[in-house]
């Protein structure tokens, strides 16, 4: 049985990551990505493996590449994502695949004693009508929301493994929720994207096609909150370091902004002036998700960059050549 981690009743703790083996699973995707980018800076050796080396869906190849690899560290970034149509459309997918992965590298991080993992969910996992800011203690309070239930059921079933080789064996395995996320590596298919990148490639192709409309699903009422990804990856990299406890941990910006009011954002900084039309016959989703980001921020962590310079950069990198 491995040792009771370390950390006072808050959970913080104190964690270098300085000349330890740091596997980054799932380090091609959005996510993992950035974590690598953020990791150069912390002196440690980071671990990756591609998926044609390793399907983390088979328990017998994650374990066979964990034994002989050895890593100190897993940051779990690796998950099959996607927006609400990719949801609806491949429920299946989204719930056997998402479980396979993290229940496959969190038996093998504690068969190989892996001294700290820690596990990306996501704040969909939280109620569909949770009371707003939504804290972690909403966690299985009420119903989720059926678009992206699938991908939350398995996202909660990773926290919960996560505590379970807490309880029993004193893994050092802590999870963190971030919000909607954007930049680099983002996936701008229409199909299987967010709403942001994909209000990007809208309003991108929409000027360049010189449209006069632009289409949005839904009312254009919800709220939702989004994060930079590299702001998400410096907030895990320091919650590793920093914090030990069962609790899930939730990521965010602690600000929120309409869809309308996004998509009118997103059309002033590609350079769209056309019109906007909302499509009420297709989903809105959550009608409001905050994260409460209290623990984070009690946790040393708030840099959270300005959002209108967040969709700037990630406009720039992602079409700058067509602007």
């Amino acid at each position: 049985m491995q040792e009771t981690p370390s950390s006072d009743l808050t959970g913080r703790s104190g964690f270098d990551l300085a000349a330890k083996r740091v596997f980054v699973a799932g380090h091609n995707g959005m996510v993992g990505s950035a974590l690598c980018r953020r990791l150069q800076s912390e002196a440690c050796d980071i671990l990756t493996v591609d998926r044609q080396t390793v399907d983390l869906k088979q328990q017998g190849d994650v374990e066979t590449w964990m034994d002989a690899n050895r890593p100190d560290v897993v940051f779990l970034a690796a998950a099959k994502v996607g927006g609400i149509q990719a949801n609806s459309s491949h429920p299946a997918e989204f719930l056997y695949d998402n479980l396979m992965i993290e229940a496959n590298v969190i038996h093998a991080a504690h068969q190989t004693s892996v001294k700290k993992l820690v596990f990306l969910g996501s704040t969909c996992i939280y109620p569909k009508m949770a009371p707003q800011p939504i804290s972690e203690d909403s966690l299985l309070t009420g119903p989720l929301e059926p678009t992206n239930e699938w991908y939350a059921i398995a996202k909660i079933a990773g926290v919960k493994l996560c505590q379970a080789y807490r309880a029993q064996h004193g893994s050092d395995f802590i999870s963190v929720q971030p919000t909607n996320l954007y930049g680099p590596g983002d996936n701008y298919d229409l199909e299987f994207s967010h709403v942001l990148p994909a209000l990007l490639r809208k309003a991108h192709e929409a000027k360049g096609a010189g449209q006069d409309t632009l289409e949005v699903w839904g009312s254009g009422t919800p709220l939702r909150e989004f994060l930079h990804v590299d702001d998400l990856a410096d907030a895990v990299v320091h919650l590793a370091k920093s914090y030990s406890g069962a609790k899930p941990v939730n990521i965010g910006s602690g600000e929120e902004i309409s869809i309308r009011a996004l998509a009118e954002l997103v059309c002033e900084i590609v350079g769209f002036d056309g019109t906007l039309k909302f499509d009420a016959g297709k989903p809105d989703g959550t009608p409001r998700k905050l994260a409460d980001t209290t623990l984070l921020n009690s946790l040393g962590w708030n840099a959270a960059r300005p959002l209108r310079e967040g969709i700037s950069d990630t406009y720039t990198q992602a079409f700058g050549s067509g602007r």
